[in-house]
C-alpha cells in the first residue's frame, strides 16, 4: 500500500499536474478533495471532464466517472467487485477505491490517453432497428459507418509513421528554411529587376537570356541523348565482340575438337545445368521467399516495445531448452537402426554438402571467368577507340617489349645526363648570383668608403674617362681640335687619375682588412642572430605555455570558490529546510493543542477551512445577485425612464417659460392660442 501511495504521490508531483504532494498530505486528504484530484486525472484522459466538482451533483459526478472508466475497461479489485459497494465507495470518496483507481489510471496514462481519444470516433451509436429502415436514415448510418472504418485505416497509418521515425518538427524544419530561401530568392530577383530596369532595353536582354536559357536547356538534352546514345553503342559493340569471341572458340573447338569429347562436354553442361535448375536453384528461390515473407511480417507488424522484446527471447529461450530435451530423449533411446540410418545420413548430407560447394566453385568460376572477359573487351574497345588500332599478340607482343626494353635503357641514360646537366645550371646560375651580389656589396661598401673620405667618384673615373674620351671623339670630329689641344688635355686627365689613385691608394689598402673583418663579424652576428631567436622563441613557448597554465588553474580556482559557495549557501538552506522540519515534525507530534497550532499543515488546513468558507459564502452572494438582477434591471430602467420623463418635463418648462416672454398662450376647448 504504502508502494502504491509513494507511486501516486510522485506521477502527481510532475506533469502535466505539478501537484505538490508528499505521503502525509496526500493521505490526510478529504474525501471531497480526493474525488476532485481523480477528476483532474481523468480530464487529463479526456479534457470533457475538466470540471469542478462542487458545481456538480454527486450522481451525475458518479455516473459521468462510472462511464468514462467503464470506457477505459477498467476492472475493480476483488474486495469491491460488487458494483453497488465499489459505487458507494467512489460517489463518498472512499480511500482505498480512489487510490486503486488512481493508481491504474497513472500506471497507464498514455495508453488510455489514446484509448479515450479512440472512443470518442470508434464507441458507434446504438440506432434502433426500426429507425434504419428508413432510407435516409439508413444511408446516413451507412455514411457514419464508412466514415468509422475510414478512421481505423488512416489512424494505423498515422501510427505506422510515427513508429517508421518520421518527424514532423524535421519537415517543419525543412519547410521553414524552403520558405526562407525562397523570400530570400525573391528579393534577390526584386533587386535584379531593380537593376535591370535602370538599363535600357532590358526586355530585349531579358528576352535574349530566356531563350539563350531554353537553348542552354536543349543543349543539356541532346547531350545526356548523345551520351546515351554512347552507352547504347558501347554496349552494341560488347555484346557483338562478346558473340564475336563465343563465335570463336565455338569454330577453334569444332576444328580441334574431336565428336566424342564435344558431346561429353555438352553432357557434362547438361548436368550442370539441370543440377541447378532441379536442385540448387529451387532451394535458394524457396530461401529467399521464405526471407521475404518473414521480412514482409516483420514490416506489417507494428514497433515492438522493451517488454515485448523480452517476452520473445524467454519464449525462444524456452523453445531452445525444449529442443535440446527432445535431443537427449532421441539420444537415451539408442536404436541400432536409428544408429545405421544416421551414418548414412550423415554421408549424405556430406556428399550434398560437398556438392552445393562445388557447383557454387564452378559458378564463382564462370562468373569471374565473364567479369575477366567483359573486361577485356572494354579495355580493348578503349584502346582500339584511343589509338585506332587493334591489340598486338603473340611473338609481336614480345618484340615490342624487346624494342621498348632497349629504348628504356637509352631513355634512362640520356635522362642521367640530363639530370647531370640541370645540376651544374642550378650550380653556376646560383654560383653567378652569389657573384652578383658580392660584386654589388662590394661596390656599395668602397661607394660608402670614398662619400667618408671626401673622394666620391673615384669607382666612377673609368666610366668618366671612357665618356670623356667619347665626348672628346666626337668633339675632335666635330670641331677638329688639334692634337696638341688632345695631348694635354690627356695629361691633365692623366695626372688627375694619378693623383686620385695616389690618394685613394692608402684608403684602398685599410679598407682591405676593414672589409675582412666586416665579413667576419656578418657572420658572428648571423651566428648570434640565430642563437638569440632560438632561444627567444624557446623562451616564449615556455611563457605561453606557463601563462595557459596559470589560467587554467585560475579559472579552476574560480569555479572551485564559486562551488564551494554555491555548497555552503545551499547547506544552510537545507540545514533550514531541516530545521522546520524537525520544528514541524516536533510541533505536529506534540500533545500540546497550542504547539499543534503552529505548524504549517494546521495553518494551511484552517486558510483552506476559510477559503471553503469565503468560497460558500461568494457563491451564497452570487446566488443572490443572480436571483435579484433581473428585477433590480427593470428597477433601472424605469428610474432611466422617469429620468428622461423629468427632463423632458423641464425642457418643455422651459419652452413655456420662452413662449411667454413672447405673447400669452389661451387654451380653449383643446386648442392653443397666442396673444402677442
Amino acid at each position: 500500500m504504502s508502494e502504491q501511495l509513494k507511486f501516486i504521490v510522485e506521477q502527481l508531483n510532475r506533469e502535466p499536474f505539478n501537484k505538490s504532494f508528499n505521503l502525509i498530505t496526500f493521505d490526510s486528504q478529504k474525501p471531497m478533495q480526493l474525488l476532485q484530484i481523480l477528476n483532474d486525472v481523468l480530464a487529463e484522459i479526456d479534457p470533457k471532464h475538466a470540471i469542478d466538482i462542487r458545481e456538480e451533483m454527486p450522481e451525475q459526478t458518479a455516473k459521468r466517472m462510472f462511464t468514462l472508466l467503464g470506457m477505459l475497461k477498467y476492472k475493480p479489485p476483488g474486495r469491491l467487485s460488487e458494483a453497488s459497494s465499489f459505487r458507494q465507495g467512489l460517489v463518498m470518496g472512499s480511500k482505498p477505491v480512489v487510490h486503486h483507481v488512481l493508481f491504474w489510471l497513472l500506471q497507464k496514462l498514455p495508453e488510455l490517453k489514446k484509448r479515450a481519444y479512440l472512443a470518442r470516433f470508434l464507441v458507434k451509436l446504438e440506432v434502433p432497428a426500426d429507425f434504419l429502415r428508413d432510407d435516409v436514415i439508413g444511408d446516413t448510418h451507412h455514411q457514419y459507418e464508412e466514415l468509422v472504418e475510414g478512421f481505423k485505416t488512416l489512424h494505423k497509418e498515422c501510427e505506422q509513421l510515427k513508429s517508421s521515425g518520421f518527424s514532423t518538427a524535421e519537415i517543419r524544419r525543412d519547410i521553414a528554411a524552403m520558405e526562407e530561401e525562397r523570400e530570400q530568392l525573391i528579393k534577390r530577383v526584386e533587386r535584379l529587376k531593380k537593376r535591370v530596369e535602370t538599363v535600357s532595353s532590358h526586355q530585349r536582354m531579358l528576352e535574349l537570356t530566356r531563350q539563350l536559357r531554353v537553348e542552354k536547356e536543349r543543349e543539356e538534352a541532346l547531350a545526356h541523348q548523345k551520351q546515351e546514345q554512347k552507352n547504347q553503342l558501347f554496349q552494341a559493340e560488347q555484346r557483338l565482340q562478346r558473340a564475336q569471341m563465343q563465335l570463336k572458340d565455338l569454330r577453334q573447338a569444332a576444328a580441334d575438337a574431336k565428336p566424342e569429347s564435344v558431346m561429353k562436354r555438352l553432357e557434362e553442361e547438361i548436368k550442370f545445368n539441370s543440377y541447378m535448375v532441379t536442385d540448387k536453384l529451387p532451394k535458394e528461390l524457396q530461401s529467399k521467399r521464405v526471407a521475404v515473407q518473414q521480412l514482409q511480417k516483420v514490416a506489417s507488424e507494428p514497433a515492438m516495445g522493451q517488454s515485448e522484446l523480452a517476452q520473445l527471447h524467454s519464449k525462444i529461450q524456452e523453445a531452445n531448452v525444449e529442443i535440446n530435451q527432445l535431443i537427449e530423449k532421441r539420444m537415451m533411446r539408442n536404436d541400432p537402426m536409428d544408429d545405421k540410418l544416421s551414418l548414412f545420413r550423415q554421408q549424405a548430407s556430406i556428399i550434398s554438402r560437398k556438392k552445393e560447394s562445388r557447383a557454387e566453385e564452378l559458378q564463382e568460376a564462370r562468373e569471374e571467368l565473364s567479369a575477366l572477359e567483359r573486361e577485356l573487351n572494354m579495355k580493348s574497345s578503349q584502346a582500339r577507340d584511343q589509338d585506332g588500332a587493334q591489340l598486338i599478340r603473340g611473338d609481336e607482343f614480345k618484340r615490342y617489349v624487346a624494342k621498348m626494353r632497349s629504348k628504356n635503357v637509352g631513355y634512362k641514360k640520356k635522362k642521367a645526363d640530363l639530370d647531370s646537366m640541370r645540376a651544374e645550371y642550378g650550380v653556376l646560375q646560383r654560383t653567378e648570383e652569389l657573384l652578383k651580389h658580392r660584386h654589388d656589396a662590394a661596390l656599395e661598401q668602397l661607394q660608402s668608403v670614398e662619400a667618408q673620405k671626401g673622394i666620391s667618384g673615384y669607382s666612377d673615373t673609368q666610366e668618366e674617362l671612357e665618356r670623356v674620351s667619347a665626348i672628346k671623339s666626337e668633339v675632335d670630329e666635330m670641331k677638329g681640335r688639334t692634337l696638341d689641344d688632345m695631348s694635354e688635355m690627356v695629361k691633365k686627365l692623366n695626372s688627375v687619375i694619378v693623383d686620385k689613385k695616389s690618394a685613394l691608394a692608402p684608403l684602398i689598402k685599410e679598407l682591405r682588412p676593414l672589409r675582412q673583418q666586416c665579413n667576419e663579424l656578418a657572420l658572428e652576428y648571423e651566428e648570434k642572430k640565430g642563437q638569440y631567436d632560438t632561444c627567444a622563441a624557446g623562451l616564449e613557448s615556455n611563457r605561453s605555455k606557463l601563462e595557459q597554465e596559470v589560467r587554467a588553474l585560475r579559472d579552476e580556482v574560480d569555479q572551485e570558490e564559486n562551488r564551494y559557495y554555491y555548497i555552503n549557501c545551499m547547506k544552510g538552506v537545507i540545514e533550514v529546510q531541516l530545521q522546520r522540519a524537525a520544528d514541524e515534525m516536533k510541533a505536529y507530534v506534540s500533545s500540546d493543542p497550542q504547539e499543534r497550532k503552529k505548524t504549517i499543515r494546521e495553518q494551511c488546513m484552517k486558510h483552506i477551512a476559510e477559503q471553503e468558507t469565503l468560497g460558500k459564502k461568494l457563491r451564497e452572494q452570487q446566488k443572490v445577485v443572480r436571483e435579484s438582477h433581473g428585477p433590480n434591471m427593470r428597477q433601472v430602467k424605469m428610474w432611466r425612464d422617469l429620468e428622461q420623463l423629468m427632463e423632458c418635463k423641464q425642457q418643455c418648462f422651459l419652452r413655456a417659460q420662452s413662449q411667454a416672454s413672447i405673447g400669452q398662450v389661451i387654451q380653449e376647448g383643446g386648442e392653443d392660442r397666442l396673444v402677442l
